[in-house]
């Protein structure tokens, strides 16, 4: 094939189906067409996140024209042209937008289409599948043959009813190399028996390789750099253990409350929303041993053995917060004991880590915005230089924003006298990568989704084990047994956090701040 753009879109729509090359696409049967469904559609994620990452898909050339169709799904009374224009706005965000740009919105916002129905009732979805089999029947697709991804962008409390609509009224009527696939959104329940009960509705209806259970988390780039960092670098292999790691942070950071969103929050808490999925998913990469493949069922096998290889949290290494204002909010109850802010520490038993601390903190109207992960090391043995006081080498990888790596170590300060200063080694992805876009991790997941790739999303067990860390600790909090400390807005949280931190290890660095780099 040649180098023009007709070869390039045939190797993305190769990528697309999960295919190893755009050769194999050419001898292989023609797969059908790909109908997207976006459940929820005038709900605000949907709006804010999901129909943004298919446009950037459909621009980057992953979503086809001439295979996709978009069908959006609510029970708002809305016409085509009216989701259209609620969704256009958060296309484009610039008032400079090209016309290249103007186009291919105009262009892709016409592979929408509305279907309004009720999430409990066979009326809605067998339209919808009316709609869905005219587009692939506009397309020539051989029944059976075509691909359906149904992404839930909605709250859990229907996911049953609408899985099993899905299952009734909507699937792909025989198997000739088609599927049927959904995306379900966190918060996946709201302990173990919660979530084990709607794992076990969903699972009656699907098979888990159907199953696409998001955290967007997984999709982020340096988290996905995660596996490449630790296993490809022959000079971390050796220190990635409880002989050189003093401890590991993984820190979530927000410079706002819950802004309008207090009632929804209330139900929940940081821990729920945070901690016990995006940075325990953070968690297993940075502890998991080295896999036997890239294969997705290996990874995860693994990640499922950290987590079940951590200890039960004691509440004397927990710290919670409540910001204070929060409870001003008219939809949180006035005696609200649900936390903003928490630090907790958790213990993995096992030969790597055994007496590590892994730190995990989060928390609302701080005073910065950061999601990080930092892995402090262990003292020089013998310090000659009498540098301790200056901070330990640490390995630091900035999520967001500004995504870094950067290592801090000792150096000598440049002059006369023999003197030290911590320094650093810096990867600056806006400085390294320059006129790289960095692709939001929806993007990469629902295109994950369409490959048929589950390495980024998390499997039932490993789920189960999850919700097995975190649910005694939750429980007596929502008891009263575990209080929320007050902190003031925009600041660092509770002092009892930072005596936490000194307690389980570690040392604040003082005297050095990280600076990201300007072009």
């Amino acid at each position: 094939m040649g180098s023009g753009s007709g070869s390039w879109h045939m190797e993305k729509r190769a990528n697309l189906r999960g295919d190893s090359s755009a050769r194999e696409v050419e001898n292989a049967p023609e797969s059908g067409c790909l109908s997207i469904v976006v459940l929820g559609a005038s709900g605000d994620l949907a709006k804010k996140k999901t129909f943004p990452a298919l446009f950037n898909l459909f621009q980057q050339g992953f979503l086809h024209p001439d295979e996709v169709h978009i069908f959006g799904y609510a029970r708002t009374k809305i016409s085509d042209d009216e989701l259209r224009n609620r969704i256009r706005g958060y296309l484009i965000n610039d008032k400079s937008a090209s016309s290249e740009k103007l186009e291919n919105v105009s262009k892709f916002l016409q592979l929408i289409k509305y279907v309004s129905g009720s999430y409990d009732s066979e009326e809605g979805f067998r339209l919808l599948d009316k709609e869905i089999l005219e587009h692939e029947l506009s397309k020539n697709s051989v029944e059976g043959s075509s691909r359906r991804l149904f992404y839930l962008a909605l709250p859990p409390s229907v996911y049953p009813s609408v899985c099993k609509m899905i299952r009734h009224c909507c699937m792909n009527k025989s198997d000739l190399g088609g599927w049927t696939r959904i995306v379900v959104e966190k918060p996946f329940g709201k302990d173990l028996e919660s979530a084990e009960q709607l794992s076990s509705q969903i699972g009656e209806l699907f098979d888990e390789l159907q199953i696409y259970r998001i955290d967007h988390y997984l999709g982020k780039e340096l988290v996905q750099n995660l596996l490449v960092l630790r296993f490809a670098n022959r000079f971390f292999l050796p220190l990635w253990n409880r002989d050189n790691i003093d401890n590991v942070q993984i820190v979530f950071r927000e410079d706002f409350g819950t802004e309008g969103r207090g009632g929804y929050f209330d139900e929940y808490g940081i821990i729920r929303d945070i901690i016990q999925n995006h940075l325990l998913q953070v968690l297993c990469l940075v502890a998991m041993e080295k896999p036997v493949s890239l294969k997705p069922e290996h990874i995860r096998d693994e990640k499922v053995k950290v987590l079940q290889s951590v200890l039960p949290i004691k509440d004397e290494e927990v710290i919670l917060g409540q910001y204070e204002g929060y409870r001003d909010d008219p939809t949180v109850p006035d005696h609200s004991n649900t936390p903003t802010f928490a630090t907790m520490v958790l213990r993995i038993h096992n030969e790597r880590w055994e007496g590590v601390p892994f730190i995990l903190k989060a928390g609302k109207a701080l005073n910065s915005r950061k999601a990080e992960i930092r892995v402090q090391f262990k003292d020089v043995p013998g310090d000659i230089f009498k540098c301790k006081k200056q901070g330990r080498n640490e390995f630091v990888i900035r999520l967001q924003p500004s995504e870094a790596m950067y290592m801090k170590f000792t150096v000598k300060q440049p002059g006369l006298e023999m003197s030290t200063v911590q320094s650093e080694l810096d990867l600056s992805y806006v400085q390294r990568y320059q006129g790289v876009t960095i692709p939001e991790a929806y993007e990469r997941l629902i295109l994950d989704t369409i490959r048929g790739d589950q390495q980024h999303f998390v499997r039932r067990d490993e789920l189960k084990a999850a919700w097995e860390i975190f649910t005694p600790l939750l429980h007596r909090i929502d008891d009263g047994e575990v209080k929320s400390l007050p902190y003031q807005p925009g600041s660092r949280g509770p002092a009892e956090a930072d005596e936490l931190l000194a307690k389980a290890g570690y040392v604040q660095t003082h005297g050095y701040i990280w600076i990201p780099p300007t072009l």
